[in-house]
C-alpha cells in the first residue's frame, strides 16, 4: 500500500463517484479503478460497492477510511516537522566541552545562539578530552570544544582560539617575581599536573619533555582550578592557559611568569568528518569562535 492509494480510496470516498475522482485526480478513470482494486485484492476485501449511480463505501471502507484519516494527518505532521528541522525551527544539538574551558567560551556562545535558534535545544556534556573524542568518534556528540593536538583521524577541527600558556608558581617562589623564565630552571621542581585524559596536561607534558626533562609529578586533580590552588599553597608549580590567569582561589593565587619558550595552546571546535553539519550546528559552531576570540592571541 502507498500514500498515493489511501489518497485515492479517500477521493472516491468524498465524491462517491470514480469519474468526478479521476477528474479532481488529473488521473484516467480507468487507471484509478485498476489501481483501487488493486488495494482491494492486496487486502481480500471490497472498500465500494458499485452501484449504477454512484458507489457507497462497505464497512470495511468505512474503517479503512477512519484509520486511513490518521495516517494522513501523521504525514501532515511529519512533513511539516521535517521542514521545521531544514529550516532550523527545531531540533537538539549535543555539544562536548572541557569543563573549565566550557565556562569562559560557551555561555555567550550559546546565548546568542538561542537568540537566532529559540526552538533548538542545546545539550552540554562536560567530560575528558579522550572521552570526549571517543564520544565524537561513536556519534555521541554533534561538536566539541577540545584542545590540539586531536588523536583521533575521524576527527575534522576548526579553531576556534590560540592562547599563552604560563608557568605557574607560588607567590613565595624564589621565581616568582621574574619576567620570563627558562623551563629548564625548574627541572628539579615538584609538578601538580592535570589526570591522564586531559589535553592539557599532554601539552604540560610536551613542555618539560622539549625543555629536557621528566617532571616529578605529586598531584594529580582532574580540575585545573584545584592544581592552580595547590599551586598557590605551595606544593609544587605547574602551568595555566592564559584564559584562566584572572580566577583567584580565595585570597592567594600562583604567581604567572612567562615561558622563555611563549608556548601556546590551540582551541578547536571538533566534529566526526562523516557528519553532516546543518544550518544550525555551522552557527552554533561560529558563534563558538566568535566568542573564543576574545581569548586569543591571534583574534583575527
Amino acid at each position: 500500500m502507498e500514500l498515493r492509494q489511501i489518497r485515492y480510496v479517500m477521493m472516491v470516498a468524498q465524491e462517491k463517484s470514480f469519474s468526478r475522482a479521476a477528474e479532481k485526480l488529473h488521473l484516467a478513470q480507468p487507471s484509478l479503478s485498476q489501481q483501487i482494486a488493486k488495494l482491494e485484492r492486496e487486502y481480500g476485501v471490497m472498500l465500494f460497492h458499485r452501484l449504477p449511480q454512484r458507489v457507497e463505501l462497505t464497512d470495511a471502507g468505512n474503517r479503512f477510511i477512519q484509520l486511513a484519516n490518521e495516517l494522513i494527518v501523521k504525514e501532515d505532521e511529519l512533513e511539516r516537522e521535517m521542514h521545521q528541522f531544514a529550516e532550523g525551527n527545531a531540533g537538539r544539538i549535543v555539544v562536548g566541552s572541557l569543563p573549565i574551558t566550557g565556562a569562559f567560551v560557551l555561555p555567550e556562545a550559546f546565548s546568542a545562539f538561542t537568540k537566532c535558534y529559540p526552538r533548538i535545544e542545546v545539550t552540554l556534556i562536560e567530560e575528558t578530552s579522550s572521552n570526549l573524542e571517543q564520544m565524537l568518534v561513536h556519534g555521541k556528540l554533534d561538536m566539541s570544544l577540545l584542545t590540539m593536538p586531536i588523536q583521533h583521524p575521524a576527527l575534522v577541527t576548526t579553531p576556534v582560539l590560540q592562547e599563552e600558556i604560563y608557568l605557574s608558581l607560588p607567590p613565595q617562589h624564589p621565581l616568582a617575581k621574574e619576567q620570563v623564565v627558562d623551563l629548564k630552571a625548574l627541572e628539579e621542581e615538584p609538578f601538580i599536573l592535570l589526570k591522564e585524559g586531559q589535553g592539557f596536561r599532554t601539552i604540560s607534558l610536551l613542555l618539560c619533555e622539549q625543555a629536557g626533562f621528566t617532571p616529578k609529578v605529586v598531584f594529580e586533580s582532574s580540575n585545573i582550578q584545584t592544581v592552580q590552588a595547590l599551586v598557590a599553597s605551595g606544593m609544587g608549580v605547574s602551568f595555566a592557559p592564559h584564559m584562566i590567569t584572572g580566577m583567584v582561589n580565595g585570597n592567594v593565587s600562583p604567581a604567572y611568569v612567562h615561558l622563555s619558550t611563549h608556548p601556546s595552546r590551540t582551541l578547536v571546535v571538533a566534529s566526526h568528518k562523516d557528519k553532516h553539519l546543518s544550518t544550525p550546528m555551522l552557527a552554533l559552531r561560529e558563534e563558538i569562535s566568535k566568542a573564543g576570540k576574545q581569548y586569543s592571541i591571534n583574534p583575527a
